[in-house]
């Protein structure tokens, strides 16, 4: 790609994105001082996860996001999740870039997740493809994880559910069983997907049913989901456009999730 379509984050932009999205102000201008030893995506890839698997990450453009809700909607009404209790989030921004700037956090799926590692009961772990799962039946409502995680991705299940989700039918119907009272959640990069891809013949990133539901909804192609190890899957094609970051990259959780700069 030319020069003229790439550009470098300044330390103010940084800062500024980082506030936004809940890092305090002492943190995010300490994060600064490494960030760029912090953010090689590539890098990361390499890390710690078999090599014989896919490594399954999101990559999600700033520049392209037009603030729609769709993949907000989409994660509703698949992952039936309550109001309030969203698995995705999204966030306008009109001060950092000096444009309207809207950015969505699903979970990271961290390589080195700190919900994992202070789960007393392992009922949140690394599945064998790296991805950070729940097991429901095992979790105690102990809360510890939603305090470990470092980028509020987590809701707590208060009550039983006997609403209506009111994006159903509009933007998707469940495709997963509601969860139980009394246990956490989060988003599992649409993990039913993967795990029935193989089997029906189909490639996530590539066939909507096989690709999060977030993704699939996106009208202008702001998100986009791959095997990083497919140097020709939409997420690694997108990485090689422009420059990304991560979240909080100076704790080493290794997110999966990738934030391409708007221009």
């Amino acid at each position: 790609m030319s020069e003229d379509h790439t550009r470098e984050l300044t330390r103010r932009e940084f800062v500024r994105l980082a506030l936004g999205l809940g890092v305090g102000l002492a943190a995010a201008d300490w994060i600064w001082q490494s960030f760029r030893a912090h953010n090689d995506p590539f890098a990361q890839a390499a890390h710690g996860v078999a090599e014989d698997g896919p490594y399954w990450s999101m990559v999600i453009d700033l520049e392209k996001c037009i603030g729609c809700h769709r993949c907000v909607y989409a994660c509703q009404a698949t992952n039936d999740t309550r109001d309030g209790h969203l698995w995705n989030i999204l966030i306008e921004d009109e001060e950092t870039f000096g444009k309207p700037v809207f950015v969505t956090r699903p979970c990271m799926h961290c390589e080195n997740a700190p919900c994992v590692n202070v789960c007393p009961v392992h009922a949140t772990y690394h599945r064998p493809d790296g991805l950070v799962e729940m097991n429901y039946d095992l979790c105690i409502g102990c809360r510890y994880c939603m305090v470990a995680c470092p980028y509020g991705v987590r809701v707590f299940n208060w009550g039983e559910r006997d609403d209506e989700n009111p994006q159903v039918p509009t933007w998707g119907t469940p495709e997963i069983e509601r969860r139980p009272r009394g246990v956490v959640e989060k988003c599992t990069f649409c993990a039913h997907r993967l795990d029935a891809a193989a089997e029906r013949g189909l490639r996530p990133g590539y066939d909507r049913a096989a690709t999060p539901a977030c993704c699939d909804v996106c009208p202008t192609e702001a998100r986009v989901f791959g095997d990083l190890r497919d140097s020709e899957s939409p997420a690694s094609r997108a990485l090689q456009s422009r420059q990304a970051v991560v979240l909080r990259s100076e704790i080493g959780t290794n997110p999966r999730v990738f934030y391409l700069l708007p221009l």
